[in-house]
């Protein structure tokens, strides 16, 4: 009998990845053949994404995409799983008669008997509680191998009100420190030398399991591990950076100097409607102390436009406080108003069209910051780890500590023909010019 061939389509933030790696590795340890195309899987599995409206929507039209592949009989049988089952369960099953199972967070750990009941033609639809949500195990890279996501913890306690996480995932759920170091470890053996930890604010880490905020002491651990050269840190609270953890970042060689701190706005009363904490004054005095502290530090952050009750005054104070902080990576979003959020439901909501201007005008004038900071690169020398080699222009590709993988650009850079770097290995490149969102070098 012919092998069953099962393909995975995960959409969505390196904490959907984190899920699905844990999936595939059971999938390819109970036996079924794992392939990358989706066109060639008998089953296929969508870990879906539901955050805002532009991921449901390419979380749909990759559902309708499936069910065209199935009627045409090219797959057999499709599961849906992550955020957008877990949201609308009811919809998922009434609205894509199709589909062959809809599970939530809390059956990922049960994906192979999802797979063995659809292929005796059993339709399961089953969304245990999210508590069961089982985030230990092992799991099948689908990064690079030098890199990989490592997850501290899972749901959100801080409940913005535009946000759907909390309703999706739950309250936050630290993993024990034991556990992430203890994971890190097997991927340090395995050969991963980047660490990107990830939760949805890894700053809150141990709060519920150790009644205070552990992440300085978990770096600390991980540090301590052999092989891992590079640590890097995505999703910081901007209230919750603590005196202890700007001294560990800037102290601690292996974790890099950047960090990715959304702070949404910075108008006392935008972030008071998004229950968040802050001002314009406490958000200065946070970069101001970073910029101090930890020399040469890479600041990322992600802003909303248009949120209700945002006025022509709050944006070009938003623009302005962005213009004079020159953060070196930043993302503009206009406003999702999400479904059973407060923010939904609250006056004085502002027109699409404006929202999208607004957020438009902020990455025009970050294109010419990014500009400007990519330019005072140029003759710096960077360590980078090459990823690969692009035959068409005859360069190879990598990272420094200043580029986070999939989110930011590349260095592409020439090297020696003696000195051929492999992916996953460090060199030093010597910036010579910009192109676009990239830098270019040679290995010096």
């Amino acid at each position: 009998m012919e092998t069953v061939k099962v393909g995975m389509v995960s959409l969505g933030c390196p904490k959907n990845q984190c899920d699905a790696e844990l999936m595939l590795a059971k999938i390819k340890k109970a036996g079924f053949k794992l392939v990358n195309e989706a066109g060639l899987a008998d089953v296929v599995v969508i870990n879906t994404c539901g955050f805002i409206q532009s991921a449901k929507e390419e979380a749909i039209e990759e559902i309708m995409e499936a069910i065209s592949r199935k009627n045409d009989g090219i797959n057999k049988k499709i599961i849906i799983t992550g955020c957008l089952a877990q949201r609308y369960q009811q919809q998922i099953d009434e609205e894509f008669p199709e589909i062959d199972a809809a599970i939530g967070i809390g059956k990922n750990d049960d994906i192979v008997e999802v797979i063995n009941s659809v292929l005796l033609d059993r339709r399961i639809i089953s969304f245990p509680d999210r508590s069961c949500h089982n985030m230990e195990g092992e799991r099948l890279l689908s990064t690079l191998p030098h890199y990989a996501y490592l997850r501290i913890a899972d749901g959100c306690s801080n409940c913005c009100s535009y946000c759907a996480i909390p309703l999706i995932r739950g309250k936050m759920r630290s993993r024990t420190l034991e556990a992430i170091v203890e994971e890190a470890k097997r991927l340090a053996e395995s050969g991963v030398k980047e660490l990107i930890l990830v939760a949805q604010d890894v700053t809150a880490y141990g709060i519920d399991l150790y009644k205070e905020y552990a992440l300085p002491g978990l770096l600390k651990e991980l540090c301590r591990i052999d092989g891992v050269e590079w640590i890097r840190l995505l999703y910081c609270y901007p209230e919750r950076i603590t005196d202890e953890l700007i001294d560990t970042i800037a102290s601690e060689e292996k974790v890099l100097n950047y960090l990715d701190i959304p702070i949404q706005h910075c108008c006392g009363n935008i972030l008071k409607a998004m229950n968040r904490r802050g001002d314009e004054k406490t958000m200065r005095e946070l970069f101001a102390r970073l910029r101090e502290r930890i020399p040469g530090v890479v600041l990322r952050t992600t802003l909303i436009t248009g949120f209700p009750g945002e006025t022509e005054e709050d944006f070009q104070t938003l623009a302005e406080f962005v213009n004079d902080i020159k953060f070196e990576r930043l993302g503009c979003f206009a406003y999702s108003a999400e479904e059973d959020t407060p923010a939904a439901e609250m006056p004085d909501q502002v027109d699409d069209a404006e929202k999208e201007r607004r957020a438009d005008i902020i990455m025009s004038e970050q294109e010419i910051r990014m500009g400007e900071y990519y330019a005072a690169m140029t003759g710096s020398v960077l360590k980078t780890v090459c990823e690969g080699y692009d035959r068409y222009s005859e360069m190879y590709f990598g990272r420094s500590m200043h580029f986070a993988p999939e989110i930011d650009g590349m260095i592409y850079f020439t090297a020696p023909k003696d000195k051929k770097p492999v992916s996953g290995e460090f060199v030093n490149v010597k910036i010579t010019d910009v192109l676009e969102n990239n830098l270019l070098g040679e290995v010096v």
